[in-house]
């Protein structure tokens, strides 16, 4: 795990010692993704100048170190990530007469684009990986991303050079003046994340996951597909009626964690995992313990606040497993710290809470490990999102009530407040208690407006109801939910809208967010549920397969109910998040209010004061709970305070 930076000046102006020095800058930028060692490369009658911070985690000796070169010095290549099957591809290009200098996978890599070519070892890599490699012969620089997006690659090209790293803020070198675009702050605001292949400024662009974009000079980008996640899906979901047995498919899914799980427990440095006690980090501990002579190590935090708290749970399986289970709790006061130090990890704007505990779990699990395991991506694999349920049902409900009757119920709806009717259902038992009850109601009733399902889910998954009419310029970006192409490749709703959550709010919220927390504390995050041979076995089952007595991820159930008691992952499904609505009207209040100004709102151009700050008094009176829409434009305004 690494950060990759780097520059090629197509025109060679740039002579040796300034592009040094961009190095150098670029490369500072992301100390903290690899704390262990820097170096810059330049080849100054290329105008290039290639860009690394090591986290050293397979062969830390310094025959590891990058920028890396063949052993014919035609390729440099800069990997950020793993390849977890690299002892394997090492065999086949050893047998075809390639040496090795190192145990690196990063050296086998090269030497398979040296052999295959780019696309060739992309193919026969299991990984996450963001790619730089430089063709010296041919002067071409290839750009590649993982398949399913674990690891981030933004890139800025223009006639006269190209700019490529990590992260955003790597690109802010001499000579590179951004825009705000005002279309990308409309989708912010909806979905709470720049959806690829936008940033947040015009001149800049994310590498959309599986593929490998090829520059030269004089030439116009060249985007190459290895891998269509949308194919992927499409084949499956045709092979789901095909489905076989329940217990063999148990047993496949079994084998295919088990070493999804193994190899991605190769590492030279002490390995860890995080545990909340939901089904997927339990599955994945619960695998690594059994393939491990010693126990595993689990970290897990807990909150004060009550509904947002998982300790427990991840005690009680910790110590079923038999893990070696590190568990702390974390004040408010050390959670409200690192709020205003966001915008340094997520120089791009992002909104999801749950940021925050990320963050804190990666902070302690660090003290520990180098390296740590996360269950991330079995909801969108298996179903188990609660919204899913929640837009099959509505869809029934919505179809067959009439106009007249669906404007009485949501006169009904509204005429309670959202912390009203969470009062309410304080009398129902906890087991069959959602979340924020009251938020949902309300919610539901502006859903009673729409008739498509596609147009319910994409209202289930946004902020702001209306972006365009908080923004203050711009308009909404047409994007995998707008395409109405995708309905006719996945009829059935459940397997429609996990393929959108899949090429969106997977890449761009959740591993987004893993990648920045993890890698703030110089920790290297690993994903085994998203190794691309699970998404493929997962997009052939059946909603039956997926979905039983209204509950997700049955058959992921089945494989963990062999290693861990039902009864003690038997429970209704918690977010990992904290009381941000509760604390932006307490100890939050002067940082929010500050933010939220009208005069500054105005000053900042990006959003309409008017609308906001008629949501911050309600949200402030607790007539309703603005907290996650809200919480989009207070991290959008501290973003351009400290990047716009």
């Amino acid at each position: 795990m690494c950060g990759l930076a780097g520059f090629v000046d197509w025109r060679t102006q740039t002579d040796a010692d300034t592009l040094r020095a961009i190095g150098e800058a670029m490369n500072c930028t992301l100390a903290h993704r690899g704390p262990d060692a820097g170096d810059v490369w330049t080849e100054a009658e290329s105008g290039t100048v290639l860009a690394h911070r090591r986290l050293a985690i397979i062969d830390l000796s310094p025959a590891g170190a990058q920028p890396m070169h063949s052993r014919d010095g035609r390729y440099v290549i800069m990997l950020n990530g793993e390849i977890y099957n690299y002892r394997d591809i090492r065999r086949e290009l050893a047998a075809a007469g390639r040496r090795f200098r190192s145990e690196s996978d990063t050296e086998v890599l090269l030497e398979a684009c040296a052999e295959w070519g780019i696309q060739g070892a992309c193919e026969r890599s299991i990984g996450m990986f963001a790619i730089a490699l430089w063709d010296r012969r041919t002067r071409t620089l290839l750009l590649a991303r993982d398949r399913l997006g674990i690891k981030p690659l933004y890139y800025a090209a223009s006639p006269e050079r190209v700019l490529f790293a990590s992260q955003l803020k790597a690109l802010r070198v001499p000579g590179w003046s951004p825009t705000i675009d005002s279309d990308a702050v409309v989708g912010y605001l909806r979905f709470g994340y720049v959806g690829q292949p936008r940033t947040i400024f015009r001149e800049a662009a994310k590498l959309p996951p599986g593929h490998i974009l090829t520059l030269r000079a004089g030439e116009a980008p060249l985007l190459t597909c290895f891998w269509d996640a949308r194919a992927v899906a499409r084949a499956g979901a045709r092979e789901a009626d095909e489905a076989g047995d329940e217990h063999e498919l148990t047993e496949r899914l079994d084998a295919l964690l088990r070493d999804a799980v193994r190899l991605r427990m190769i590492a030279d440095v002490p390995l860890g995992a995080f545990l909340s006690g939901g089904i997927d980090s339990s599955t994945v501990v619960a695998l690594m313990q059994a393939q491990s002579t010693v126990p595993a190590k689990t970290f897990s935090i807990g909150f004060r606040e009550q509904g947002y708290d998982e300790a427990d749970h991840a005690r009680r399986v910790a110590a079923h497993l038999g893990t070696d289970h590190t568990e702390v709790y974390i004040e408010p006061e050390h959670a409200l710290e690192i709020i205003p130090r966001l915008t340094e990890w997520f120089d791009e704007p992002f909104a999801d809470v749950s940021q925050i505990p990320t963050y804190l779990v990666s902070e302690v699990t660090r003290r520990h490990v180098t390296v740590a395991l996360s269950g991330d991506g079995g909801d969108e694999l298996f179903a188990g999102y609660d919204r899913y349920f929640w837009a099959e049902r509505l869809m029934l409900i919505l179809h067959s009530i009439p106009q007249p009757l669906r404007r009485a119920s949501q006169a009904a709806l509204r005429a309670l407040s959202p912390s009203a009717w969470n009062f309410l259902f304080g009398v129902v038992p906890s087991s069959w208690r959602p979340a924020l009850p009251g938020d949902r109601l309300h919610k539901l009733a502006t859903i009673l407006d729409y008739r498509e399902s596609d147009a319910i889910y994409r209202r289930l998954v946004s902020m702001w109801e209306r972006p365009h009419e908080i923004a203050a310029a711009g308009t909404e970006p047409a994007g995998p939910f707008t395409d109405a192409t995708i309905a006719a490749d996945f009829p059935e709703r459940l397997s429609r809208m996990q393929y959108l959550d899949l090429v969106t709010y997977l890449p761009d919220d959740i591993l987004t967010k893993v990648d920045r927390a993890t890698m703030a504390v110089g920790l290297e995050g690993r994903v085994p549920l998203l190794d691309h041979r699970v998404v493929s076995f997962a997009s052939t089952l059946p909603a039956r397969l997926k979905v039983r007595h209204g509950r997700g991820k049955w058959l992921l159930r089945q494989v963990l109910h062999r290693y861990v008691p039902e009864a003690l992952v038997d429970r209704p499904k918690m977010g990992f998040g904290v009381p941000i609505g509760a604390w932006i009207r307490g100890p939050l209040r002067d940082w929010a209010e500050s933010l939220l100004s009208p005069a500054r709102l105005a000053d900042s151009g990006l959003v309409r004061p008017e609308p906001v700050c008629r949501a911050w008094r309600e949200h402030l009176s607790g007539t309703r709970n603005w907290q996650y829409p809200l919480w989009t434009v207070l991290m959008l305004e501290a973003w351009r305070e400290r990047w716009g």
